[in-house]
């Protein structure tokens, strides 16, 4: 039997593991809280930190990682092998399979220009340093024993319960205008059919973007959600005066088309959702 260890196992982890579940695959996945969520979903949870993923481990064919590396410039790395190094450096030579998700953050600002997997990595935040480092780090192991790794660049996840709507109908929504500001984002769906189209046909040592196929303001995209919900549109802030979290401000620090031909290529994915009007369309139609 096929076996997919997940590290991490959210919300993008999941739209794949559903996916293998339905095709009979076992599923395992880590979680530090949300056991009975994950058996709900027919995966079996595993307790991590805390437990020995030695077993998992031995009895995966498949790998994927989803854990975030520390996002600081003084951070202790990547967890996953901060911990786990020798186990995954011996489960090496039976895995057919390993997918690292990382994020276009590590391509930094480009002033609204287009990137691709072969773009030269300059973050500006830490964040993005981090992810560069974590990739480097699992690109090293790799090399050293053979593991057939993928990274996957993933773009601004929505999808499911992470949507615009709910914003936009209580009216705590706005549109923060920066002129030229651009994001890629992508539909947590076609994240599932990327990583499984790949586990279809391994090309270890690849890198893919994953990404939808229009880049967009996020004015744009509040924009068309209001229109669909028929309500008045979110009110107008420039960025400058938004109050925005830290976070959220560092995320418009940084603008970027992101080119996703590889993927759709190499791994000859036809995205269900290829730009932000198809994936809002579809979550309109979803319960509350």
């Amino acid at each position: 039997m096929s076996t997919l260890l997940s590290l991490g196992h959210g919300y993008s982890a999941s739209a794949l593991g559903r996916q293998l579940t339905a095709q009979g695959w076992r599923v395992i996945g880590t979680t530090r809280s949300r056991a009975d969520a994950l058996a709900a979903e027919g995966v079996e949870p595993l307790i991590w930190p805390g437990s020995d993923l030695a077993p998992a481990l031995a009895a995966a064919t498949h790998l994927l990682i989803s854990v975030a590396p520390d996002g600081s410039d003084n951070g202790g790395g990547d967890p996953v092998l901060a911990q786990e190094a020798e186990a995954i450096r011996a489960a090496a030579p039976h895995l057919a399979w390993v997918g690292y998700l990382s994020t276009t953050g590590v391509y930094g600002d480009h002033q609204g220009g287009w990137v691709d997997e072969d773009t030269p990595l300059t973050p500006g935040t830490a964040r993005g340093r981090a992810r560069v480092r974590a990739e480097a780090a699992w690109q090293a192991l790799a090399a050293e024993c053979g593991l057939p790794l993928h990274i996957f660049r993933l773009a601004g996840i929505y999808g499911p319960g992470r949507g615009p709507f709910r914003k936009v109908r209580d009216g705590s929504a706005q549109r923060v205008i920066k002129p030229g500001q651009l994001f890629s984002r992508v539909h947590v769906e076609d994240i599932g059919q990327v990583l499984a189209a790949s586990i279809a046909q391994p090309h270890p040592g690849a890198i893919y973007n994953v990404c939808d196929n229009d880049p967009a303001p996020p004015e744009d995209v509040l924009t068309y959600a209001a229109e669909l919900l028929g309500v008045d549109l979110p009110p107008a802030v420039s960025w400058d005066e938004a109050e925005m979290t830290p976070m959220a401000r560092s995320f418009y620090a940084e603008s970027k088309k992101v080119r996703n031909d590889r993927m759709l290529r190499e791994l000859g994915i036809t995205l269900r959702y290829p730009d932000y009007r198809a994936g809002l369309q579809a979550l309109m139609k979803l319960p509350d």
